[in-house]
């Protein structure tokens, strides 16, 4: 039976023990949510081009949740047993008993379940022998060693090729389950300068398509690339300057707006962005779209967390903030509709202004190009942005040196409002998918 028939198998199996555990819970519960991920694979990681570790993975829990008047109770297991299931239901019974009630607690409202489950593609499970997952990896290193010889030494590498079914299900008759596989390649390596000072910087691709991947020597030329680019780092002054972010350091500045305009920070007046929906928060050239059903996407689901059906939606037009990101519990707290972002967000898609990097550079001129962001100084409440960064200083449009032990502040309202362009560069390894991005001014302090 080849994986994809055991997986067919696997689906049919998980959603008849939620079927079940639906079937106890609703003899004893008013409402009752059950799900599991069940996830196979293997990890391989290397260092200095021998295999340092080799992992089998198949784990997965069901998760049973209950609720008896205003009263929520859950509990998990992973024997998949009839006794086994009705013992968690049990035990998700009883700690209902001793909770709190809580008038907002409950499964998603019934009209808004998926009900339709469109098939993503995001399937393609890669079963690699050991020896073949460690030959990647290895690959990778060997590029990055051989790169400069200012490379003295990995720090490691890896590949990870993982597959899984994810099903739920509640008592509104909602019961949909889909697979889907995800790979991976990454490489670290360590760079020394004229003064023996060490640098590290890594690289990888991820794809649900192992085919589909960077070449492991890619991504260890790419390592070792950003690595060299980083050795003897000069300080700057303090002073205020244009600040470009690299496109995979950008992701990050529009992850605090998800922060920003999730539920459960706007209903406990903890965000920065309470009550700007319907207003101006970015320039009006500045849009972001969201795209749960892009085939292969690596945040495509055809339903969220509480099975919700996923749709597309604009969470940015014109600048305009069109869309809180609610689950069912935010969405009663705050007397609005859920939007479907229980689990998180879903494809988000930054318009781009059009220019490429070497374009946003010459835009920028004279500032500092952000390649790594450190620290966790920002401030969802406030909005106060303050990090560690490093980078590049850039003249006339060129880089000219790198730059370390720097720090950027400055507010995000600010930030936001002060982006000057967005490049074509789009970084496709993550969820927010978005090129380099240009402010017009930021602090910088160093010496």
């Amino acid at each position: 039976m080849d994986v994809r028939e055991q997986v067919a198998q696997q689906r049919v199996e998980l959603e008849a023990a939620v079927a079940k555990a639906l079937e106890v819970a609703g003899k004893q519960a008013d409402a009752a949510e059950v799900a599991i991920n069940k996830t196979t694979g293997i990890s391989v990681s290397t260092r200095m081009c021998d295999v340092e570790n080799v992992e089998f993975n198949s784990d997965g829990a069901l998760g049973i949740t209950v609720y008896r008047g205003n009263r929520k109770g859950s509990a998990s297991t992973s024997d998949l047993s009839e006794a086994a299931i009705a013992q968690t239901v049990a035990a998700a019974l009883d700690i209902a008993n001793y909770t709190s009630e809580d008038p907002f607690a409950g499964p998603g409202p019934k009209e808004l379940m998926a009900r339709d489950i469109p098939d993503l593609d995001l399937f393609h499970p890669d079963e690699p022998e050991p020896d073949r997952a460690a030959s990647i990896a290895i690959a990778a290193e060997e590029a990055a060693l051989a790169y400069d010889p200012r490379i003295k030494q990995s720090d490691g590498a890896s590949y990870d090729s993982h597959y899984g079914v994810r099903v739920y299900g509640n008592s509104h008759g909602m019961l949909a389950s889909y697979a889907s596989s995800r790979h991976s390649i990454s490489c670290c390596v360590i760079a020394e300068g004229k003064n023996g000072e060490m640098e590290r910087d890594y690289s990888y691709t991820t794809s649900r398509i192992a085919s589909d991947l960077w070449t492991p020597e890619r991504v260890g030329r790419h390592a070792a690339e950003r690595t060299v680019g980083r050795v003897d780092a000069q300080k700057l002054t303090t002073r205020e300057a244009p600040v470009m972010f690299a496109a995979d350091v950008a992701t990050g500045l529009f992850g605090h707006l998800v922060m920003g305009i999730s539920g459960a920070n706007l209903y406990r007046k903890s965000s920065f962005l309470v009550d700007k929906l319907g207003e101006q928060i970015f320039p009006e050239w500045l849009n972001i779209s969201e795209r749960p059903h892009i085939l292969r996407g690596m945040a495509s689901t055809p339903f969220d967390s509480e099975g919700l059906a996923t749709y597309d939606r604009e969470i940015i037009q014109d600048g305009v903030l069109q869309t809180y990101l609610l689950t069912s519990y935010a969405a009663r707290k705050m007397n609005m509709q859920p939007t479907g972002h229980a689990g998180g967000i879903h494809n988000w898609m930054v318009k781009s202004t059009g220019e490429s990097f070497e374009q946003m550079l010459k835009k920028m001129d004279r500032g500092l190009l952000v390649t790594e962001l450190m620290g966790q100084g920002v401030n969802i409440v406030t909005g106060d942005y303050s990090r560690g960064a490093a980078g590049f200083w850039v003249e006339n449009g060129q880089i000219q040196f790198p730059v370390s032990e720097i720090t950027i502040a400055g507010n995000l309202k600010d930030m936001m409002q002060n982006i000057v362009a967005i490049g074509n560069d789009t970084e496709t390894r993550s969820q927010i998918l978005t090129g380099s991005m240009l402010l017009d001014s930021m602090k910088i302090a160093g010496e």
